[in-house]
């Protein structure tokens, strides 16, 4: 007996007419096929224990200072009769942990959570089907049989659920803001969901931390189980500490864009990437290692940021510190603890090139032209 959500997904058009065989295959194994990844996709929320999760996990939370930033207009888009689509950037795994629990902390309902489909396995695969309600995403297949299975769940589980979706995909290996995928954008735009708007989202982090995993890689080459992910960040929380700043945009309402045209669909799709861009919050590691020499003076050090600030206030970045000095003095023991830095008596050396440049690239969208878009 299938569920009421599976029961709309497999009635809808698009389904209806893969299931009859159009795509050279028999209806038999379409069939077959389009069950398969609903029972795949199928999940559970389950919001009282969802919200007891931040004990088990408190170890690593402890180690994240959060702090939100405009969080009454999560309230504001979550009190009508409409849903949200939550849009983020993606830096780390702890995202799952940090954002949710910023809507969780201020009383907002909680969305369902687009995540990749490495993190279910073994007991977390568990908790992402039965309590957190996360949706596993297999983000590189091109198999029709799963594109339209896919769009056509999400579409119908707007008519019940808010969703958070990662706007680039994965993490960014290289740090940089990567550029837009469209796929849960299409699929929500075409649910006809009535006044459903996309909130962009972004989160930033003092230091990442898996930043070493990500920088040692720089482009992710392939999907490797989250157990060995889970491992490895595991070494790098020794001594991590750091603050997530979450910042909440603007809702964006889809009746602004057709959902049958994909011009639109790119449009708001590159419009949502910019405007995490500009809430993306400036943190003093990224400007000390986007100024940073091989070998520099810390005055020399200083006067770069100040100039990089006055060029960041133009494009009306979201920063955290008012002046160079201000940023070399937050970000200079946290960059030294990581390995990135050596710090000397007035001069700055570099010691690990790869986690310099990858904190430097997370505030390189600030200084492309506006509106301008990734190949």
């Amino acid at each position: 007996m299938r569920d009421d959500l599976s029961q709309a997904v497999l009635a809808r058009e698009e389904v209806v007419r893969y299931l009859q065989g159009t795509h050279g295959e028999s209806s038999e194994a379409a069939h077959e096929r389009v069950y398969a990844y609903l029972d795949e996709l199928r999940t559970t929320q389950r919001y009282t224990l969802y919200r007891a999760l931040k004990h088990p996990v408190y170890p690593i939370l402890r180690k994240i200072e959060r702090h939100v930033e405009y969080i009454e207009r999560a309230v504001a888009a979550t009190t009508g009769a409409g849903r949200v689509m939550y849009a983020s950037n993606h830096k780390s795994h702890t995202d799952y942990l940090v954002e949710p629990l910023v809507l969780d902390d201020n009383g907002v309902r909680p969305p369902i959570i687009a995540a990749g489909i490495n993190l279910f396995v073994g007991p977390l695969g568990l908790l992402h089907r039965h309590v957190t309600g996360a949706i596993p995403i297999r983000r590189a297949t091109k198999d029709p049989a799963y594109l339209i299975t896919l769009k056509a769940y999400i579409a119908e589980l707007l008519r019940e659920h808010d969703l958070l979706f990662y706007i680039e995909g994965g993490r960014s290996y290289s740090g940089e803001l990567k550029s837009p995928k469209t796929g849960l954008i299409h699929a929500a735009m075409q649910s006809e969901t009535e006044e459903l708007v996309v909130l962009p989202l972004a989160v930033s982090y003092d230091l990442v931390l898996e930043d070493r995993i990500l920088a040692r890689e720089g482009v992710k080459r392939r999907q490797r189980p989250f157990t060995h992910e889970l491992a490895e960040m595991m070494g790098c929380a020794v001594g991590y500490r750091s603050r997530a700043f979450v910042t909440f945009g603007t809702p964006i309402h889809t009746s602004e864009y057709n959902s049958q045209s994909r011009r639109d669909v790119l449009d708001l799709a590159h419009r949502t990437r910019e405007a995490i861009g500009l809430l993306y919050k400036v943190t003093p590691t990224a400007l000390v290692a986007a100024a940073m020499r091989p070998s520099i003076e810390r005055p020399e050090l200083e006067a770069r940021i100040d100039e990089m600030l006055g060029r960041l206030r133009e494009r009306e970045a979201n920063l955290s510190v008012e002046s160079g000095r201000q940023a070399v003095a937050e970000a200079s023991h946290l960059l030294e603890g990581r390995g990135v830095i050596v710090v000397e008596p007035n001069r700055y050396r570099v010691r690990n090139r790869s986690l310099l440049r990858y904190y430097a690239r997370t505030i390189e969208h600030l200084f492309a032209p506006a509106h301008s878009r990734t190949p």
